[in-house]
């Protein structure tokens, strides 16, 4: 069987998890914890982030070589069209949202956490004690601020990061206003990039992920609750319902099991 090692809330982890369902694929998920688990992911495979899809004696790195391995070791459902100019525009949008979505959601999420302290405890690993998950709840979010200086993630930086994500997501709007998938009538891998990437935005209303049932359909303010972005998220949940297999026999934990620092 292939074996995922992932992070539960990346959202390049999702993007190979929405991949694999797609394709109906099996698959075990081996979560990677951070720092000692990345040194035994180092040992195994030569780096240290996330995700790894291992196949056989086979490791394959980075979500984007996943994505193209799967399609030419396992061709039903491509990801990849034939056709020249779709090919094209498929593998233009899939590096364009693994750059964009992808590295300004976690900008746009930690400004997220920054404002709610809710979604902040709600995102702390399930084994945290109840006494440092009261602790983080009643961070000062000018603290939070200062913290975000420290990892590159000013308020100039996060105010930047969100206003391109509402261009980002205007743009992802307009673009399905009139066609079920943006680069034709089926999907592609520009398409479940896209959804998979979009999680840290706006967490799917459904059992996808392993977390709490109160954070489902919620996400970074002024994004998941636009009513402008509405159309975009709705068409992301029902590419969910049609192809991401839910957690089934699986009690969603009190808290997420992972950290947020992802790839």
């Amino acid at each position: 069987m292939l074996e995922l090692y992932q992070w539960e809330l990346s959202q390049y982890s999702e993007k190979v998890r929405l991949i694999l369902d797609y394709k109906g694929l099996e698959y075990r998920k081996i979560e990677v914890s951070p720092g000692i688990g990345q040194l035994e992911l180092f040992r195994l495979t030569g780096q240290q982030q996330v995700p790894v899809l291992k196949d056989g004696n086979r490791y394959i790195a980075d979500s984007t070589e996943i994505a193209k391995y799967l399609d030419l070791k396992y061709p039903e459902r491509p990801l990849i069209p034939q056709d020249p100019k779709q090919r094209g525009l498929t593998l233009l949008i899939e590096e364009w949202a693994d750059e964009s979505i992808g590295i300004k959601g976690r900008k746009a999420l930690f400004a997220g956490i920054s404002q709610d302290q809710n979604l902040r405890k709600s995102l702390l690993p399930a084994s945290t004690p109840d006494i440092f998950k009261n602790l983080v709840e009643g961070v000062p979010s000018d603290i939070l601020t200062v913290l975000g200086f420290g990892v590159g993630y000013s308020p100039d930086v996060i105010r930047s990061a969100i206003a391109d994500l509402k261009q980002d997501l205007e743009a992802l709007t307009l673009l399905l206003a009139d066609s079920p998938y943006l680069t034709g009538d089926e999907p592609t891998l520009a398409d479940l990039a896209v959804a998979g990437l979009s999680i840290l935005l706006k967490f799917p209303d459904g059992p996808y992920l392993d977390l709490p049932v109160s954070l489902r359909g919620k996400g970074v303010p002024t994004l998941a609750d636009n009513p402008d972005y509405q159309p975009f998220f709705n068409w992301r949940d029902r590419l969910y319902a049609q192809f991401r297999k839910p957690l089934i026999g699986h009690r969603p934990t009190e808290t997420a099991p992972t950290s947020i620092q992802i790839e």
